[in-house]
């Protein structure tokens, strides 16, 4: 599935947060291996700029806020209109904001669930049952490292992402026999503009190495083409995932707030 199906000329890839990162490595890379694409992201300038790199004749450009409660609807009443059929969706869109949570605003906080939880439920939701339909399809939901513990001072981008792992992984088991696969994607530390928009720039967890988007996307592409449902690109995030299983978890949390308490 890393590869489009034979026979399937007019099906797409579906990238959200496509502007940049990690989303903008995998439409790199799906569109090197023949997809074509569908890129949705707010920022439409970005989204020109690659689809004019990877080839507009190729590329659906939507620019959304999937932040917003009526994004799914605009997006899927996009591909209805340019009778654009989805076979592998990337939900990789996210946001993260660092610091006390009775601190920050609560419209700020809100904006994080819908766009990390909310959305990404929402296109699974509309795309899923066509791949389903068909008996092939993939979704490809990016998660991160966050979602194995708690994460003191970025609460809810943490428990935004053990949401949807444990999402991911539940689909899995209904999914099982339809042809449709699923990923649960969990980078650890990638240089992309998450850690500037996220205020992580600052925090000790930002002096920890860290992958490319590319080799990223690679990772997941090369992890669903096996099969594979939790995906941990790297080994040293491995190895520390590993630590996070076994360690008792008030030990983890205090680890995660030394990493991720802001400095002064």
């Amino acid at each position: 599935m890393a590869s489009p199906p034979s026979g399937a000329a007019e099906s797409h890839a579906l990238v959200t947060g496509a502007s940049s990162g990690i989303g903008a490595a995998f439409a790199r890379t799906l569109a090197a291996r023949g997809w074509r694409l569908v890129l949705v992201a707010r920022r439409a300038d970005r989204l020109t700029a690659l689809a004019h790199e990877l080839g507009p004749e190729r590329t659906v450009v939507l620019p959304v806020d999937l932040a917003r409660p009526e994004a799914a609807d605009d997006v899927e009443r996009a591909l209805a209109e340019r009778g654009v059929a989805v076979e592998l969706l990337v939900n990789n869109a996210g946001v993260g904001h660092t610091g006390r949570f009775v601190e920050q605003p609560e419209d700020r906080l809100l904006q994080m669930v819908d766009l990390n939880a909310r959305a990404m439920v929402a296109l699974t939701r509309r795309l899923l049952p066509a791949m389903v339909a068909r008996g092939r399809g993939a979704v490809v939901n990016v998660v991160s490292t966050s979602a194995f513990q708690p994460v003191p001072y970025l609460a809810i981008y943490g428990a935004s992402k053990a949401f949807a792992l444990s999402f991911t992984e539940a689909l899995a088991d209904e999914l099982r026999g339809t042809g449709v696969r699923v990923q649960a994607l969990c980078p650890g530390l990638t240089a992309t503009e998450f850690q500037e928009v996220a205020g992580t720039d600052q925090v000790l967890f930002n002096r920890t190495g860290s992958m490319t988007p590319a080799a990223v996307a690679e990772a997941s592409l090369a992890a669903l083409e096996r099969g594979r449902l939790r995906v941990i690109p790297g080994w040293s995030n491995r190895l520390v995932a590993a630590a996070q299983a076994w360690a008792p978890r008030w030990i983890v949390r205090r680890v995660g707030a030394a990493l991720f308490r802001p400095r002064q």
